[in-house]
């Protein structure tokens, strides 16, 4: 059975067309033992079907161990959404892009297809400035409405650099991660894993708070 209705479909056909080089989600999966895979999978391989330009590729997470790895993926259902001849810009969903997400998962497709990031000029000069990786998580659940908005600034900022690693978690499906990091609400975003913003925040204040983070690192680094 279709997880997509008719009306849906055609939604999202329509949508896709806006797509101008080629996207490939790579999907990391296994049979046994992990919620959600098996839908996350239809998930992809319905996006997929409607537009030419979106290919996917399924792998298992433990005899495709080396790839995950390469990729810097840890733990399934994930997807990556990579763009022309494969390139990795460190846009991820972990676990399953329902709900609200759905729509996330439509605007990396999109962001990635059209390398269109529509940052504003402060937040790419201060990404290029950048010498040390960032890793932004963004936790989300798929009832939430205002997590998307998080999700999809946090992508756009992998998309502007390369030092940017930018994950969505579905904190339901990772019930670990929600104890470590203290997610009590959602959006919750973590900032290379000491510094946290709530809530769907302007690009304007999550770029203050990955200055505050960065800046913590080095003064870390430094001791």
């Amino acid at each position: 059975m279709r997880l997509m209705d008719t009306d849906t479909q055609n939604q999202v056909r329509d949508l896709l067309l806006a797509v101008q080089s080629p996207v490939t989600i790579h999907m990391f999966t296994q049979d046994f033992e992990c919620g959600y895979c098996k839908e996350t999978r239809q998930i992809a391989e319905e996006v997929a079907e409607l537009s030419d330009r979106v290919t996917l590729q399924v792998h298992d997470f433990v005899k495709d161990q080396p790839l995950a790895e390469a990729m810097g993926i840890d733990k399934i259902p994930a997807l990556a959404i990579n763009g022309e001849n494969d390139r990795d810009y460190g846009i991820r969903f972990y676990g399953i892009p329902s709900g609200y997400e759905f729509t996330s998962l439509l605007e990396a497709i999109l962001a990635v297809g059209t390398e269109e990031h529509d940052l504003d000029a402060a937040t790419i000069e201060y990404l290029d400035s950048l010498e040390t990786p960032l890793h932004l998580q963004v936790f989300v659940t798929p009832t939430c409405p205002y997590c998307p908005q998080a999700v999809v600034l946090a992508h756009r900022l992998a998309l502007a650099s390369d030092k940017v690693r930018a994950d969505m978690v579905e904190v339901t499906e990772f019930p670990h991660l929600g104890q470590r990091y203290q997610v009590m609400g959602v959006p919750r975003t973590v900032i290379n894993e000491d510094t946290y913003l709530e809530g769907a925040a302007p690009e304007v204040m999550l770029l203050e708070k990955i200055r505050n983070a960065v800046a913590l690192s080095a003064s870390a680094s430094a001791r």
